[in-house]
């Protein structure tokens, strides 16, 4: 009883390291497999490297999505309550164009050429992503079961 009052309960299992450290390898392969899409799909969005530039470029991709994204999101939660959360496109827009700079600066060949390009390849990488989240969750639960 103490434990339930403490707020210790019911206690949570953490995964494995090695289970951990295959969903982060995972995340980076749909973050890549998305952004080689945008980079197919819509026009300004360039990538000139190798496949490992790719992984350098998706491993950018979500560490800005960690940490810069939450930032934005918090300060412009008001205007995505007055969007009714449209404006989410603006803000994963934002955080293309940060990786197309910061990806440019550490040489892995990715650029996107404006605000437009990084709206509809944002649009393309959040599509992509989660089919490919979803097909994997579905896959990962029928081998359990």
């Amino acid at each position: 009883l103490a434990a339930f009052a403490s707020g210790s309960w019911p206690r949570q299992i953490e995964p494995p390291p090695l289970e951990q450290a295959m969903r982060l390898l995972l995340r980076i392969l749909i973050n890549a497999a998305a952004l080689w899409a945008a980079v197919h799909f819509v026009g300004g969005i360039h990538f000139t490297g190798s496949a490992a530039g790719l992984l350098g470029v998706a491993l950018v991709f979500g560490i800005l999505n960690a940490i810069v994204r939450p930032i934005l999101f918090f300060f412009s939660l008001p205007l995505l309550v007055i969007t009714l959360g449209l404006f989410t496109f603006v803000l994963n827009a934002i955080v293309l164009l940060l990786t197309s700079a910061l990806s440019s600066r550490l040489g892995l060949g990715f650029s996107v050429d404006g605000f437009g390009a990084a709206f509809w390849g944002a649009i393309v990488i959040s599509i992509v992503s989660m089919l490919l989240s979803i097909f994997l969750h579905d896959s990962r639960g029928d081998a359990r079961d």
